[in-house]
């Protein structure tokens, strides 16, 4: 009896919690399916992985580079997807699962963020999930390269340009991650990398869901929610069945796109080399927008100060970048010391009652999606037959330009869709049905609209 009282309390607390029942409780299902699919596929690939950057002659099953000189990283890789039994299958669904993961964590944090869910006492839950997906970036960057190919040989450079490019502390810095001159041990510094921020990641994501569990689910104002009463279906089993069944198709959905879809083909670009660069290399996407930071800003700033030169086209792309991320960790913080508003807030906002949010919000979503571009502004021009330099001078006027109109015209669509729901409030909702009336006139129909079906207004409006 004492080892079942503690699983039978948890399913009767379970039973008694409710959830509201809305689809963006669904996102943090797929997020856990990813990491799982992740950790199931890293452990397995982290025992045949050699991180050594040691040199080799292959001599595997893949017979267009046997014999050719390689380092054991490369050669594992190799190893893994020709001659390990579903090996390919595993390393393409790890790799998979690495780009929908950082997808799925946007998508969470642009739904907390529009509908006021990270406000107290829900500001460290936004915290952990901004923690969480800075961290997703970090462990599919270090991944990114571990193949040791061309392509990640190529990035690697970039990010020894970058470093080096720091005043001060830029070559200490390359010293260190590299281990010398480049190439140097980045490959077993990295792999390291990779092994400790996927472990701190799934802590936090464990103490995100103990202080969520903790704490009564936010959720949309009406006819029956309030601060103090959730309305939605009870955790166990509804909401456990709910989630676990996407949890499962997502996870299927990551297998089935390994076993159809080839992705990072490491053996078509070749070992990397510290003499050679792949043209028309990518990133992932979800570290694309470092990389266009950097291709908006005109190579040929910088000047020498203290004697050190000051590399604007590196300082600017990182300046930029950090406090871009660090406004989003402290917004909620910002906001309420902007608004005063230091109450703890148990229901939800419709982004069109807050439009200063609901502008900052499409600003930096735009902000994203310009950097975004940017990474991939060769292949724009390529694809379009224009030429780089008019996509360059393109994104760098959108990238100044675009945030503070996404601001302008997102306010006034919020306040244009809040008189809309003023009107329906006073007239009703239309009908369909048009009237004639005897001089001559038309005029449609309005019902009452019902209570569940009647538009939230902003705070303090009636």
């Amino acid at each position: 009896m004492p080892a079942t009282e503690g699983p039978t309390r948890l399913i009767e607390k379970l039973r008694r919690r409710a959830v509201p029942n809305h689809w963006t409780q669904f996102f943090g299902a797929i997020s856990l399916a990813c990491l799982a699919v992740l950790t199931v596929t890293g452990v397995v690939l982290m025992i045949f992985y050699d991180p050594s950057p040691a040199t080799v002659r292959y001599g595997g099953s893949y017979p267009l580079l046997r014999g050719v000189e390689m380092s054991k990283a490369f050669e594992s890789t190799l190893r893994i997807s020709f001659d390990v039994r579903g090996g390919l299958l595993v390393r393409q669904a790890h790799h998979w699962a690495a780009l929908v993961l950082p997808a799925s964590l946007i998508l969470q944090l642009l739904s907390v963020f529009f509908t006021g869910a990270f406000r107290k006492p829900r500001r460290l839950s936004w915290l952990l999930l901004f923690g969480v997906f800075v961290l997703a970036l970090a462990a599919g960057w270090s991944g990114y390269a571990l193949p040791d190919d061309m392509l990640s040989g190529t990035g690697l450079r970039i990010v020894q340009g970058v470093t080096l490019g720091i005043p001060v502390v830029g070559t200490g810095l390359t010293s260190v991650l590299f281990g010398g001159e480049f190439p140097g041990r980045i490959i077993p510094h990295l792999y390291l990398i990779h092994l400790i921020a996927p472990t701190v990641l799934l802590l936090l994501v464990a103490v995100r869901l103990r202080v969520s569990f903790r704490q009564e689910p936010a959720q949309f104002p009406g006819p029956g929610p309030t601060g103090d009463n959730v309305v939605g279906i009870p955790v166990w089993p509804n909401g456990a069945v709910r989630a676990a069944g996407l949890f499962f198709i997502t996870a299927g959905v990551l297998t089935l796109m390994a076993g159809t879809m080839t992705i990072s083909p490491v053996w078509s670009y070749g070992p990397s080399s510290p003499a050679a660069a792949g043209a028309g290399s990518q990133p992932d996407w979800y570290t694309a927008f470092l990389d266009g930071a950097l291709r908006l800003v005109p190579p040929g700033w910088e000047f020498d100060w203290l004697g050190q030169t000051w590399t604007l086209a590196v300082l600017v792309p990182l300046a930029v970048i950090g406090l871009f991320l660090g406004l989003v960790a402290a917004y909620p913080f910002l906001e309420s010391w902007v608004t005063g508003d230091r109450r703890e807030h148990h229901l939800l906002d419709r982004p069109r009652n807050t439009p200063t949010r609901t502008g900052i919000g499409v600003a930096g979503m735009t902000l994203y999606a310009t950097l975004w571009a940017a990474a991939s502004a060769d292949l724009i021009a390529t694809q379009f037959h224009v030429s780089f330099e008019s996509v360059i001078w393109l994104l760098r006027g959108v990238v100044v330009l675009g945030p503070p109109l996404a601001y302008i015209v997102t306010g006034q669509v919020c306040l244009t869709l809040q008189a809309h729901d003023r009107e329906r409030l006073r007239h009703g909702a239309e009908s369909g049905v048009i009237l004639r009336s005897p001089s001559g006139g038309y005029r449609e129909v309005h019902r009452p609209l019902t209570a569940g079906r009647r538009p939230r207004l902003p705070r303090g409006e009636h």
